[in-house]
């Protein structure tokens, strides 16, 4: 029995470190910035409720997996419940998002690893394609890799934030805090729902707890929660520190801590959400390896120095159109998924969450409007 308890405590660690790993990313980065500009209390607003949306989202998606038998991706659970066309729409935000992720990754921890090195931004597109690379060689390993590096990463993750609190939190100017700029209140929408999603965590820590299914609700419920706070207590120090003069990469401004702190998250989640791509590609898509692998791995380099030779977007466009499109979506097709899923599904879940109509056409509206917004913005 006490092995047992022992073994199921381990791997309820290695789920919650999936999806914190997978979800804490390249937010960490964006959110003070866009905090900054339409106000801290602004953004806190969107960080409650979009964490709780999410969260929502969460656990239906993690009852849909429990539900169904074999092993699946997103694009798989798509498949089976929503036809062809959702299967269409889902390979579209799957990628699309990851793809936007990856690129913001690669952008971010160039633009770091300059500055660290260097003191400027000059390197940071050769730093950028050399973390890429980095990471596909660790992606190549899979999930056994994925599962030992989680652990260190989200570890060091969790653990900078804590120094950070203790050193930082003194230097907090309150009154950085109490402006809210009405002219951007819409702002952090896109950038907070991006740095909110874990999704394609899900099927991963489905896998992880195989045969400890009983599990999967509190870990999701935990990851995702520890995400929020996450989210609040950074956003919090930065802006409370710099105020105004937070740059769009806040660690930039922060010193050496903040920047290794916004590596680590950018290293953690690349890995998940490289693994999930390349899962989806093997499992769902039936692509062999070494092609799910290139399309995972090398066409995101290609693609990230395209855009940097035509200098197409910023930091906090990429994760804005890739929140509000790409997560937008992914939420939307969840949320359509799950009543099909309870009537439908091979297999009786460890946990069950009620279905309200009303909530979830209230749901998908606000990611609809959303994804519209932004859309609209990006064709200004």
């Amino acid at each position: 029995m006490e092995l047992k308890i022992g073994a199921d405590k381990k791997n309820l660690v290695i789920a919650i470190s999936i999806l914190i790993g997978t979800c804490i990313g390249a937010g960490v980065l964006g959110i003070p910035y866009v905090a900054a500009q339409a106000g801290f209390f602004a953004a806190v607003f969107y960080i409650v409720l979009l964490g709780g949306i999410l969260l929502l989202v969460n656990l239906y998606f993690g009852e849909i997996c429990l539900r169904t038998k074999g092993e699946h991706q997103l694009i798989g659970y798509a498949d089976r419940y929503l036809g062809k066309r959702g299967r269409k729409f889902m390979e579209f935000a799957t990628i699309f998002g990851i793809y936007s992720a990856i690129l913001a990754y690669m952008l971010g921890a160039g633009e770091s690893l300059s500055f660290l090195v260097f003191g400027d931004l000059s390197h940071t597109t050769l730093f950028g394609i050399l973390f890429g690379i980095g990471m596909s060689g660790l992606l190549w390993k899979g999930l056994k890799n994925l599962k030992k590096f989680e652990k260190i990463g989200v570890s060091i993750v969790l653990g900078l934030l804590v120094f950070i609190i203790i050193f930082f939190f003194k230097k907090v100017d309150y009154s950085n805090l109490i402006n809210i700029n009405f002219s951007n209140i819409f702002l952090p929408f896109g950038v907070i729902l991006f740095a909110l999603m874990s999704f394609h965590a899900i099927p991963e820590i489905r896998i992880v707890l195989k045969g400890r299914e009983k599990l999967v609700k509190k870990a999701l419920f935990t990851g995702t929660l520890i995400c929020v706070i996450f989210y609040f207590v950074f956003t919090l120090i930065v802006v409370g520190y710099k105020g105004i003069q937070t740059p769009e990469i806040s660690t930039l401004a922060l010193g050496p801590l903040f920047i290794f702190l916004g590596l680590f998250t950018m290293f953690t989640s690349w890995l998940a959400l490289g693994n999930a791509l390349e899962e989806n590609f093997t499992f769902d898509e039936r692509m062999e390896r070494r092609k799910a692998w290139f399309f995972v791995s090398v066409l995101p380099l290609l693609i990230f120095v395209f855009i940097r030779f035509f200098d197409f977007f910023s930091f906090t466009h990429i994760l804005s159109i890739g929140g509000v499109v790409a997560g937008g979506l992914t939420a939307v097709l969840v949320l359509l998924m799950i009543k099909k899923a309870k009537k439908q599904g091979s297999r009786k879940p460890e946990y069950k969450i009620p279905v309200n109509k009303f909530l979830i056409w209230f749901l998908i509206g606000i990611f609809i409007l959303g994804a519209i917004r932004e859309v609209f913005l990006a064709l200004r």
